[in-house]
């Protein structure tokens, strides 16, 4: 498996040298694969075409998001797991900050790479939509709400992430995203949950908390929290 995981990244690595000093249309699969220094065939074992090489991991790191959302635990506010997921997502990024400014150049470039990392993103946005419809309910006006906030979840990263990446991928972007989704997805919480923002109110010798039978752990804990001010 490293073995793998090593001739993907060379092919990766080459690929986008190559695009970068020659062009996209003008660099062919035998290119490639000869800068990596590999067979034809070896390209092929591990992608369909070469715009494949320029994002060799997005159908794994989208099984990891959806594997972390459907273990979340009922515990974890579900606005929190979505924060976990995409600073899982960015991660990938910050992990390889040179290959990753590389790969942002060459996207900017090509109108065709820049489709294919937008339909990309959106299934992140499908898939954290379909756990909040899971964790919330799935009926209307809460459909409308998990959309929303789904879209801005992905919209806040890919707005970090690219910001982070014209600035040529320094500094921590796992905490310039943690910090704009905080304040972003707490904004929309209240919305979520529909209630009111807690209002002051002189302490009390005894809580009480009524809420529905099935209503979620978490949401319940939170209930609590909003009570008691």
């Amino acid at each position: 498996m490293p073995a793998r995981r090593d001739i993907r990244r060379s092919l990766t690595a080459a690929a986008l040298d190559l695009f970068l000093a020659q062009g996209f249309d003008e660099t062919t699969v035998d290119q490639i694969a000869e800068a990596a220094g590999v067979a034809r065939r070896t390209f092929f074992r591990h992608f369909k075409v070469k715009e494949d090489a320029i994002f060799p991991d997005h159908d794994a790191m989208l099984r990891e998001i959806v594997a972390h959302l459907e273990t979340a635990s009922p515990l974890v506010p579900p606005l929190t797991v979505v924060t976990e997921a995409a600073l899982m997502v960015v991660g990938t990024y910050a992990a390889d900050p040179e290959t990753s400014v590389k790969r942002y150049e060459v996207t900017r470039r090509v109108p065709s790479l820049r489709e294919h990392e937008i339909a990309a993103t959106s299934r992140y946005q499908r898939a954290f939509a379909a756990f909040l419809n899971e964790r919330d309910g799935a009926g209307e006006p809460r459909r409308l709400r998990h959309e929303v906030i789904a879209a801005a979840a992905v919209t806040t990263h890919n707005h970090v992430l690219r910001a982070w990446l014209r600035g040529g991928g320094t500094g921590d972007v796992r905490a310039r995203l943690s910090e704009a989704l905080s304040g972003i997805l707490e904004g929309l919480e209240p919305w979520l949950d529909d209630r009111d923002r807690p209002r002051d109110s002189e302490d009390d010798d005894v809580l009480v908390v009524v809420t529905r039978r099935g209503t979620p752990l978490w949401k319940i804990a939170q209930e609590i929290e909003a009570a008691r001010g």
